[in-house]
């Protein structure tokens, strides 16, 4: 039987993701059922608007953790319960300002739908399901490759606005909220919505904990198509930009060699060709092969059969041994791995007591310890997938 990594204590964190139509729902829905079968209490929840988790694992829609095997469980989340439970205050505020605007419900109701919430909402209820000491080991299937990223970046991005926006808020709203009524006849927003603005906000700190924690993971699949891996070699790296750690990769639909005609042989030359460029990028990851099956894996045995063949020997749910991306030495170095980033994609600004590194079309905003804010850059250089920025030493702690 596997061991969990959490000891008892947190659960394994397992997110699925890849561009989509690459099979990261088989992959994900295998690696649970594999899971279950070893004796662990597993959920998976899915963040994918399309819901196809269910129709895989040939079940139906739960709104709560619902049995689908022995030892697994399965979660869709209902949007509109939990927009209700996270976010009820402000919205209900929303629309109220909207009403007072003369906009009818249910044109209002429509816009306060925020675009993404179901996907944001589905990883709040992730949050809450990691915490209450349930499970052994949660599989989470994500949205297609861009929307995940713009979700795992989103809690970080928050903090840095509403860290500085709330306190000022407060302020002003008792100032001015009757200012605001008077003038524009429009009610301002009470202490309440300012409250669950808060609450909002810290639930977003406290994912963002577990998904860059210690007993959390990301997976990435794909196929062996020239278009696809691109995908994944860039994906990569934003996930390490972000700070989150990925342990292995998935290939999905690889051709087996037995047996082949003439028309899959050239198939197979191709994907070994690619097969091979993605070993070499994404040393040291472990590459598991599913191989391209006869028919779609639909149902738990067919799921409990992929998982097999996905994992063999290895334990998926072992601890996660890949080190952080973000680490600060004690010689007043900040390291950061990106891996596969091209040179000329990167870039270093400080403003503050922030560092904005860029790769490629992701940027991240890094608020520096104060043992760095306090010294000035000496100089940078990206080598080897790792950005090395050094720091000028000196300071009353020196």
């Amino acid at each position: 039987m596997s061991a969990t990594a959490s000891g008892g204590g947190a659960p394994r964190v397992l997110l699925f993701t890849g561009k989509g139509g690459v099979g990261k729902t088989t992959a994900a829905a295998a690696t649970a059922t594999l899971a279950a079968r070893r004796g662990l209490r597993t959920l998976i929840v899915s963040t994918d608007t399309a819901h196809s988790l269910c129709d895989a694992l040939a079940v139906p829609p739960a709104h709560v953790p619902a049995e689908a095997a022995p030892g697994l469980h399965v979660l869709q989340v209902d949007t509109q319960k939990a927009l209700e439970r996270q976010w009820g205050e402000v919205r209900e505020y929303v629309l109220d300002v909207f009403q007072e605007l003369g906009l009818d419900e249910i044109t209002a109701e429509e816009i306060t739908v925020l675009p993404g919430a179901e996907e944001l909402l589905a990883l709040l209820e992730l949050r809450e399901q990691a915490a209450g000491g349930r499970w052994d080991v949660i599989v989470v299937d994500c949205a297609p490759t861009a929307e995940t990223l713009r979700l795992l970046a989103l809690p970080e991005a928050l903090d840095w606005h509403v860290g500085r926006l709330l306190p000022v808020a407060r302020r002003l709203l008792r100032t001015l909220a009757p200012v605001i009524r008077h003038v524009t006849k429009v009610t301002a927003p009470g202490e309440e919505v300012v409250g669950a603005g808060e609450r909002l906000h810290r639930a977003l700190l406290d994912l963002r904990e577990l998904l860059a924690g210690d007993t959390a993971s990301v997976r990435l699949v794909f196929t062996p198509e020239a278009v696809v891996l691109a995908e994944a070699r860039r994906t990569l790296t934003s996930l390490s930009l972000y700070g989150y750690r990925v342990d292995a990769v998935v290939a999905n639909r690889v051709f087996p060699e037995e047996g082949a005609d003439a028309w899959r042989e050239k198939w197979i030359a191709a994907q070994s060709a690619l097969l091979d460029e993605a070993v070499q990028s994404f040393s040291p990851l472990p590459i598991h092969r599913v191989p391209y099956l006869p028919a779609e894996p639909v149902g738990l045995d067919a799921l409990a059969a992929v998982g097999a063949a996905l994992y063999g020997d290895a334990d998926p749910f072992g601890p996660v041994t890949a080190r952080p991306p973000l680490t600060v030495t004690a010689d007043h170095e900040l390291l950061l791995a990106l891996p596969l980033a091209d040179r000329d994609a990167v870039d270093l600004a400080r403003k503050g007591d922030e560092l904005i590194v860029t790769a490629g079309s992701h940027r991240r905003v890094l608020a520096l310890p104060a043992a760095l804010a306090r010294r000035s850059v000496k100089d940078a250089a990206l080598r080897d997938g790792l950005l090395r920025v050094r720091f000028e030493a000196g300071g009353p702690d020196d």
